[in-house]
């Protein structure tokens, strides 16, 4: 590789001491390299953060430092460009970045090398639609979560899978996650873990008033569809949709959103064949093992 893209959170790397290594590295073994951060320092670190239309088309790879919603959130913005992201953990549990700062020296010899290999990561495609009109469309690495608006109150979400009515929902919400994203929000919430090499869709409700609401499972290809209904006659729910954490719609009563696999993935870059399992045990359990 020769051309990069550095992407930093600046909340993790205040003094961009982390971010201005990268530079001096990449530049002294004659690489171009971009940054991008949310305020101006000086060496060509641009003023925005993660501002797509300021990174060259040629650039090859991404380097993304901070924690997994810094990771996350790179995966969305660059959703369009189709290029690796290297994720360096300047945060706190950093499960989906692949080196820890300290790391940083072995690692970047080896990008420039291209002793590394390609880890490609699912991503859900989403929209939002009042009948026949779409008033959103974005894309998730971890999850679009429906959850209720208003305190103290439960809503009804019908489910169908590719056009069939699959359950009615009551509670608190609704996760539908892919592999990527079922050791976040779908974790806690009671749903299952999946493998980041699979290619599925989760969907798990969340503090649903029934005993038989449990999590379910489809295939990628398969086609969701979520309705909000009406718990109450006299009154619409309300419900906010969320999307890789981001709130990013209120919905009502008979607004739908559906959901399907993206054509596009997130392309992580890994430097071990580390197992997906022993990973997940070592940051989720932290000093406990097993």
């Amino acid at each position: 590789m020769d051309k990069f893209c550095v992407i930093t959170n600046i909340e993790k790397d205040k003094d961009y001491t982390i971010t201005g290594k990268i530079n001096d590295f990449l530049k002294n073994a004659g690489k171009s390299c971009v940054i991008m951060g949310d305020q101006p320092i000086s060496n060509g670190i641009t003023d925005m953060y993660t501002d797509v239309e300021k990174i060259p088309e040629d650039i090859e790879c991404a380097i993304v430092l901070g924690g997994d919603g810094t990771m996350i959130q790179a995966a969305n913005d660059l959703v369009n460009m189709d290029i690796p992201i290297l994720g360096v953990n300047i945060g706190t549990l950093g499960f989906l970045t692949e080196v820890e700062k300290h790391e940083i020296e072995n690692a970047l010899p080896r990008l420039i090398a291209d002793d590394y290999f390609i880890e490609s990561r699912m991503m859900l495609s989403g929209s939002v639609k009042e009948g026949e009109k779409e008033l959103y469309h974005g894309y998730a690495l971890n999850d679009f979560v429906v959850t209720k608006r208003g305190i103290c109150r439960i809503i009804t979400i019908k489910v169908y899978v590719n056009d069939i009515l699959q359950d009615i929902y009551r509670g608190d919400g609704l996760i539908v996650s892919t592999p990527t994203g079922s050791t976040g929000y779908n974790l806690s919430a009671g749903g299952p873990v999946l493998a980041p090499d699979m290619n599925c869709i989760s969907i798990t409700p969340i503090c649903p008033h029934s005993f038989n609401n449990r999590s379910l499972v489809i295939a990628a290809a398969d086609r969701l569809r979520i309705k909000i209904g009406q718990t109450k006659e006299m009154q619409e729910d309300e419900a906010v949709l969320t999307v890789d954490g981001n709130k990013v719609i209120d919905l009502i009563t008979e607004k739908q959103v559906d959901i399907a696999m993206s054509k596009t993935n997130t392309k992580l870059i890994k430097l071990t064949k580390s197992r997906f399992f022993e990973r997940m045990r070592e940051k989720l359990n932290g000093s406990n093992r097993i």
